[in-house]
């Protein structure tokens, strides 16, 4: 995922009200920009790190930055959202995720479950359909029990609870199921689940998995210019995942 116009660069002068922060512009101006993340960011939104915004060219939008990136030690680390989707569905349709590959057609926000809306739908004549969630992992503790891991959630994530439900209630129906998390930042070694932050999530996980939904985890290579999938990570088990 190429971004579409220059990043900006600047420093962080604070993060509040979850999806606002201001940031010091390298030219000196200080602007507002939208955040585009509603976690909790841990170790990512420490004022006085570098981070870059991208304009926002939606004519809707009531402020005029997104926040993209930011910089913790060496690496640069993708803060939105938002763009997850995007980068997932690149990779499956350049073949790069074999997990996902030989699906003749890929759908997007496709309605499931209850209420609900599943990221990616791959879809061929021959197989069950393969419903494809997926989540943004950012979180990485340093100082933690486990300070090379990529995890998730960074919060309490009862949407994500909720998630892993219909994904089993999928499989039950006879369709494939996959729980795709994608690491934007390169400096993790595997992932496992932050169950102390949301045991329900991690229990809820467990039982998934029992279910047959199967999980997968893949990092990304970030330049200022695009953000891409680089390759899997281990899903390391822990306390309450198998």
């Amino acid at each position: 995922m190429k971004f579409p116009d220059p990043l900006i660069s600047g420093t962080l002068v604070r993060r509040y009200k979850r999806f606002l922060a201001d940031v010091e512009l390298d030219s000196g101006e200080t602007v507002v920009a939208h955040c585009a993340n509603p976690g909790a960011m841990t170790g990512l939104n420490t004022p006085g790190f570098k981070v870059w915004l991208a304009p926002n060219r939606n004519p809707k939008a009531k402020l005029d930055w997104r926040w993209e990136l930011v910089q913790v030690g060496d690496h640069l680390i993708g803060i939105n959202t938002a763009h997850p989707n995007a980068i997932v569905t690149e990779a499956i349709e350049a073949g790069q995720i074999a997990e996902l590959s030989g699906y003749e057609s890929l759908r997007r926000e496709v309605k499931y479950g209850q209420n609900s809306r599943i990221d990616i739908l791959l879809e061929s004549p021959d197989r069950p359909p393969c419903y494809v969630e997926v989540k943004n992992v950012h979180l990485r503790r340093p100082e933690g029990a486990h300070p090379t891991a990529a995890e998730f959630p960074d919060s309490v994530t009862k949407r994500g609870t909720k998630h892993l439900n219909e994904l089993a209630d999928m499989v039950a129906g006879g369709a494939r199921a996959v729980m795709f998390y994608l690491v934007q930042r390169g400096d993790c070694d595997h992932f496992r689940l932050a169950s102390d932050i949301d045991p329900v999530y991690a229990e809820t996980f467990k039982a998934s998995r029992a279910r047959g939904v199967t999980a997968i985890c893949y990092t990304c290579d970030l330049t200022v210019n695009a953000i891409a999938i680089n390759h899997a990570l281990p899903i390391i088990a822990c306390d309450a995942a198998p």
